[in-house]
């Protein structure tokens, strides 16, 4: 221990000595956190002799709790496996599972995600004889999430200090989904912090046992705690307040999911004896761009503050880029990726960010353009994206109406009461019949009468009949050349897609109309760019763009450019960084900025995330006119590009205006655009299924269809088989087909046949 104790700075030392009593621990990016953090276990278990058994340590992600268990193990000769490393929710339900009993739960209790929570609020809203169209179920969830975030539960006694309304009809519908939980043997994920907050209250010698287990309790990325996280820390260390938190208030950037600022700020209020400590030498990025960041950063008032600075050398001037539109802007950042990678940098030094990830199209094409192999972190490529690809397939069904696999994608998008089984009924008949799926449908729809032995409701066969009529109006106004912006827009709305998005309002649905604004762009471009442009020609553009990605991806060297929102970047850093789209109402974004000061605080902090991300060097650009859903809009560079301090930046402009550099600000008129322009996004990450053991087959059970085998299906056209599993009368085949869509059969009932090779 302590010949890792010299290679660690005074400031990180005393965050490891100082163990008794509360403590906060302000770390700055890039400070060396994680390392300090695992230091101070591995000392108390090492050097004070604390059971591994005794020390409680919460995160907020199963990830970040595995490595620092991996990394503490490698560190100390006790067994690792015995310290509670984990989330606050795990914890939570493991402490409820074991004393489920004093709140009339069974052991074996159910936890509930969002839409199974969604679909008791729907039989509530049934129940009282309300639409989802009156009141939108999200909106309760909503209200019943932000109950639960501050730590209030039905039956607290003390009920007059929380800021609810409860004569709100939203707390009626709050007690009765409480109500349907408990009958249910169920629990949300708010109601696993809740309810060990209840069971403490109710039941004080629980508390004081749990008290008495953890000797010493510590709370990583302390920032984006909630108020009921808060609150459960200080029961758990109320008679010993030996808590350890860990955080920075610089990069609190959660609160639409809840995360209170405060619990950083309010620390001494609670415990005023806290000792803190500040960590703010940099070990990351340049001197340079550290003092870039801080003069960003230091306009905020909810700070406790901080003086980061680094040994680091200086490094290059921070490059502010203005450009004339968002596709030049996408032209620079994919022109220098190239020049980076010819002085020597690998794809793997470079990162783009952006607000949000309806952003990403524009910089995707021009990376496409240029061969440079990427990937979305934390989210999908524009075009691989649900919602996408959803209207994609509307559009491809209208240019060849023989297109089955279109069609079985969109045929109860949005809903339209036509199932798996009714989808099966009407795949099957086309298969006997010979025809596409289409045919098929548009033959029972005007001679239902032949169709008898379909059993399908009359609600089902208006919906078809609506479905085909649309389509059949697209297909005339294709053929008459129609431009395909009209047709796009006639999709979205004619088909109820943008309302249904539009009703839910939760984050992941404003995030789809957000690219679906995009897609318009794209089109619209597409229109302006090509004479007498057509659907049929745009479709054909972007499926051949995609073509090319794979190709130039599977024969290119190692390694990819990263593109993720800043939200997504947090915790990250690369040599080289690009933060786009720096403009008003784009970042900060005008969401934020509609909840005033606080809002656009948090904007900077988020911005002051991206930059410091940077090790080597930041861009930062902007696009003069950005184009949203087929109109520009001049929003002007972000009020955070002049909070920089001018020694630490340059300021450039691509083609288009003219082509010197010069150091200084130019002029910017005040009065550019303050409408709209982008909507907040939720981070989404990606679950990595575990690896698929390989099986050796015997000789006498080889699939029909083995992995890598060509066929053909009788509706879907040619594909490729991914996955085989069972064999004989059991084997069900996974098929890849010429689109890039997945579907999966039963080889006994699909009409298959092998493809010579």
């Amino acid at each position: 221990m302590s010949d890792r104790m010299a290679e660690l700075n005074p400031s990180q030392k005393e965050a490891i000595l100082h163990t008794d009593g509360p403590v906060m621990i302000l770390a700055g990016a890039g400070s060396g956190k994680t390392r300090t953090l695992v230091s101070r276990i591995s000392y108390l278990i090492e050097e004070k002799r604390v059971s591994p058994s005794r020390i409680l340590a919460l995160t907020f992600s199963n990830k970040a709790a595995k490595e620092m268990r991996e990394r503490i193990a490698s560190m100390i000769s006790y067994d690792a496996n015995a310290l509670q490393m984990t989330t606050f929710h795990a914890f939570c339900s493991r402490l409820l599972r074991s004393e489920a009993n004093y709140l009339g739960l069974s052991r074996n209790f159910t936890i509930y995600d969002t839409s199974e929570s969604k679909s008791i609020v729907k039989t509530l809203l049934n129940r009282h004889g309300i639409s989802p169209k009156e009141v939108n179920p999200y909106d309760v969830l909503h209200f019943i999430d932000s109950v639960k975030n501050i730590g209030y539960y039905d039956g607290r006694a003390d009920k007059s200090e929380f800021d609810i309304d409860f004569s709100d009809p939203f707390y009626k519908y709050y007690e009765e989904y409480e109500l349907e939980l408990h009958k249910a043997n169920a629990v949300d994920f708010g109601g696993l912090i809740v309810g060990v907050l209840k069971l403490f209250a109710l039941f004080p010698e629980v508390q004081k046992r749990y008290q008495d287990r953890f000797e010493y309790i510590l709370i990583d990325e302390y920032q984006d705690t909630n108020r009921a996280q808060f609150e459960l820390m200080k029961l758990l260390c109320e008679s010993r307040r030996n808590v350890c938190v860990v955080g920075d208030e610089d990069q609190s950037i959660y609160s639409w999911r809840g995360a209170d600022i405060k619990n950083i700020l309010d620390m001494e209020e609670f415990f005023p004896e806290v000792k803190i400590i500040k960590l703010e030498q940099n070990y990351r990025s340049s001197s340079t761009i550290i003092e870039a960041a801080t003069s960003v950063i230091s306009r905020n008032s909810l700070r406790k503050g901080k003086s980061m600075w680094t040994e680091n050398p200086d490094g290059e001037l921070v490059t502010i880029v203005e450009n004339a539109d968002d596709r030049k802007e996408s032209q620079f950042v994919a022109d220098k990726i190239v020049e980076l990678k010819k002085g020597g940098s690998p794809y793997s030094d470079m990162a783009v960010f952006y607000r949000t990830n309806s952003q990403s199209r524009m910089i995707e094409d021009a990376l496409r353009l240029k061969n440079i192999p990427y990937r979305v972190v934390g989210g999908v490529k524009f075009y691989e994206r649900k919602e996408i690809k959803d209207i994609l397939a509307y559009a491809r069904l209208v240019v060849n109406p023989k297109d089955s696999l279109a069609l079985s994608r969109i045929i109860n998008v949005p809903a339209r009461g036509i199932g798996a089984t009714s989808l099966r009924k009407l795949e099957d008949e086309a298969v006997r019949q010979n025809s596409s799926l289409l045919e098929m449908m548009s033959h029972l729809s005007d001679n239902p009468e032949n169709y008898s032995h379909i059993r399908l409701n009359a609600k089902i066969k208006s919906s078809l009949k609506q479905l085909i009529e649309l389509i059949q109006d697209l297909q005339i106004l294709e053929e008459k050349k129609t431009p395909p912006s009209f047709l796009f827009e006639k999709i979205l709305h004619e088909t109820g897609y943008w309302d249904f998005l539009k009703a839910t309002k939760d984050y992941e649905s404003l995030a789809r109309l957000d690219n679906l604004k995009e897609l318009g762009s794209a089109i619209k471009q597409f229109e302006e760019s090509v004479q007498d442009a057509t659907l049929t020609l745009f479709l054909e553009s972007i499926t051949l763009d995609q073509t090319n990605e794979e190709v130039s991806q599977e024969n290119g060297e190692a390694g990819e450019v990263s593109l993720m929102t800043v939200h997504g970047a947090k915790g990250l850093e690369f040599p080289y960084v690009f933060v786009t789209g720096v403009e008003e109402n784009v970042f900060p974004s005008y969401r934020a900025l509609d909840e005033g000061e606080y809002g656009e605080e948090e904007e900077r902090r988020l911005f002051y995330v991206a930059m410091t991300r940077a090790m080597k060097k930041l861009w930062i650009t902007f696009a003069c006119g950005r184009m949203l859903f087929g109109q520009i809009k001049f929003n002007g560079p972000s009020r955070y590009l002049n909070e920089i301090n001018p020694k630490c930046v340059e300021w450039t402009r691509t083609e288009g205006f003219r082509s010197q550099s010069y150091q200084s600000k130019p002029d910017w008129e005040d009065d550019y655009s303050q409408e709209s322009q982008s909507y907040d996004d939720m981070p989404v990450y990606q679950v990595r299924a575990p690896a698929t053991p390989k099986i050796e087959k015997k000789p006498e059970k080889q699939a029909r269809y083995p992995k890598g085998s060509r066929v053909s299906h009788t509706l879907y056209g040619e594909g490729t088989v991914l996955e085989t599993t069972g064999f004989g009368t059991d084997e069900i085949v996974t098929i890849k087909f010429s689109d890039g869509a997945k579907k999966k059969f039963a080889v006994k009932y699909a009409p298959l046949s092998e493809l010579a090779h």
